[in-house]
């Protein structure tokens, strides 16, 4: 487990925490009879500080970015698949002719 990974649990955790504390506020305000306005301040600085730190830990887990080098043999669109099998040439297309000449009416 690396780093990445703790700090986006941390950061889940400050979010169910949130929500928990909005629930436990709205439970407050029906036993005092009172109408619902909005969660408090310190619930929606909760909401932010987590929300930052998932989106930190969803940014550095992956990993390091990788370039794809186009004429690569291991590019899976440059070279075919050896078993030709699987490919399927005949589907709908063959319906409609090569050249739509289809023209808007106004």
């Amino acid at each position: 487990m690396g780093l990445g990974f703790i700090v986006g649990f941390l950061g889940a955790l400050v979010l169910f925490h949130a929500a928990y504390s909005t629930i436990q506020y709205r439970a407050l305000l029906k036993i005092t009879e009172e109408e619902f306005s909005g969660p408090p301040l310190n619930v929606i600085v909760e909401l932010f500080i987590g929300l930052v730190i998932c989106i930190w830990a969803a940014l550095t887990l992956p990993g390091k970015f990788l370039s794809i080098h186009p004429d690569s043999d291991e590019n899976r669109i440059v070279s075919l698949p050896d078993n030709l099998d699987f490919m399927i040439f005949n589907h709908r297309r063959k319906v409609f002719p090569l050249e739509m000449d289809m023209k808007l009416r106004h």
